[in-house]
């Protein structure tokens, strides 16, 4: 057997990162003797995430465009610049046999120096609304695995395959029982469970919500699970309790998804992928500080489907608890819902991404 070569690039985000992450990890299982390389942005996430993940990573000195005018505008031809030498560089001394980008800062350079070398190249597109670094490099690309129907307004037909989004292994194959899971966190069997969800850093209109909300909870009979992330837990560790279990960050989300009878979740593209593999009632709340607003267009995705809720930031004061007391109070539509979202899972992704590596591979 072959020993290939893969350089993989995705990075800024947790949502770049670890599907990439998850991407090399089934390449290494299907090919031992495989080399790997990351390629990400100096002074990101990925620079700590990827090593600690097994991997080597190199960085480039590149971000992205602020939305106003700033010296860090004023120096994004340069780093343009010095990012595509640098990967080119690294293109001619790694010699990969394919290039996989996730979307990211990063990826652009590194895919469009493999790319203009003859090497073979795929991307993977997260959301419903791709984001600007694959939409550049479309025509470049020999690949795009998507997660959406509707693709082909971003990218050209021939080349988009439906794969859905890596998720971790635990979850496709999720067989803990909700009481072991509810034992886990110490709460009460008898209560039904809210699973809030904000990201490893935290949402701080999501924590508002909930810390105004919590009376609320308790007058329900709700308990909560309360992933609060670690940029807000020494404000909001205080509201601890018997009934409401606060975190900076879940570590075991199999047990997470196993308790939650209902779950509120910001609709980053992983979070979502997650949720339709977990089948569960979900009322996303989108960020609206991402880039193209692409977490409500993703909501909206699964909302067309009638497979989720969606509550915008800015009607949470005047929606909030009569959406949740309706889902609450209707099992049929918990149970309707957690279907249709069901449906939408795409469990065999990695799998399926690393199919059409393998296939770019055989082609050449």
């Amino acid at each position: 057997m072959a020993s290939y070569r893969f350089i993989l690039s995705g990075g800024g985000t947790g949502g770049h990162i670890y599907p990439a992450i998850a991407i090399a990890d089934e390449l290494k299982r299907r090919h031992p003797d495989a080399e790997f390389l990351f390629v990400g942005a100096k002074d990101r996430m990925e620079m700590e995430k990827v090593p600690h993940a097994g991997y080597k990573i190199e960085g480039l000195w590149i971000t992205g465009l602020q939305r106003k005018l700033t010296l860090k505008n004023l120096m994004f031809p340069l780093k343009v610049l010095s990012s595509l030498m640098r990967a080119s560089k690294i293109i001619r001394d790694f010699k990969p046999d394919v290039v996989i980008g996730t979307g990211g800062f990063a990826s652009g350079p590194v895919l469009y120096a493999a790319a203009s070398k003859g090497i073979p190249c795929l991307v993977q597109e997260q959301n419903s609304f791709a984001g600007i670094t694959n939409k550049l490099l479309r025509n470049k690309v020999r690949k795009i695995c998507v997660a959406y129907e509707g693709m082909d307004k971003f990218f050209p037909t021939h080349k988009i395959v439906k794969t859905g989004n890596p998720v971790r292994g635990d979850l496709v194959v999720m067989n803990t029982d909700k009481e072991t899971a509810l034992k886990f966190f110490d709460l009460d069997a008898n209560r039904p469970t809210l699973l809030v969800l904000g990201g490893s850093l935290g949402a701080r209109r999501i924590n508002q919500l909930i810390a105004q909300e919590l009376d609320y909870f308790e007058k329900l009979g709700v308990q909560v699970i309360w992933q609060c992330g670690k940029l807000y837990i020494e404000e909001y560790r205080k509201f601890e309790s018997e009934h409401v279990k606060v975190f900076d960050f879940l570590n075991r989300m199999d047990y997470a998804y196993a308790a939650g009878d209902i779950i509120i979740s910001r609709a980053g593209a992983g979070s979502v992928s997650e949720l339709c593999i977990v089948g569960k009632p979900v009322i996303f709340i989108p960020s609206p500080n991402v880039a193209e607003d692409h977490q409500t267009k993703n909501a909206e995705a699964l909302v067309a489907e009638n497979a989720a809720l969606m509550l915008k930031e800015t009607v949470l004061e005047e929606q909030f608890e009569e959406v949740f007391s309706n889902l609450f109070e209707n099992k049929g539509q918990q149970k309707e819902l957690a279907t249709h979202i069901k449906r939408m899972a795409l469990p065999n992704a990695t799998g399926d991404i690393v199919d059409e590596i393998e296939t770019l591979i055989r082609k050449g």
